[in-house]
């Protein structure tokens, strides 16, 4: 697999609303060879649920991550940045 975007951690927060949602947008290599896209979304401080796709190319993967991720960010979704190597969170 070649050039596969990381992790998406995505959260909108409305305190006005009580509402606290999180949304996980993620590329994982199948053992047949194949790309599955993970989404995971709930309340903050929940396991949420979960669904996964599964894509035969990679580019196909990575273009569908990244139409669900602007679909969520005009929903008011903002995202956080994460190391996946150091395992530490920088907020934008």
């Amino acid at each position: 697999m070649n050039e596969i975007p990381g992790p998406q951690f995505l959260r909108r927060v409305d305190p006005t609303r009580n509402m606290a949602r999180f949304y996980i947008l993620l590329l994982q290599p199948t053992l047949f060879g194949e790309t599955s896209l993970v989404r995971q979304w709930g309340r903050i401080g929940t396991r949420g649920r979960q669904k996964v796709e599964y894509f035969t190319a990679d580019h196909e993967a990575a273009s569908a991550l990244s139409m669900l991720a602007a679909q969520k960010m005009k929903r008011g979704y903002a995202g956080d940045d994460f190391d996946v190597a150091g395992g530490t969170r920088v907020r934008r």
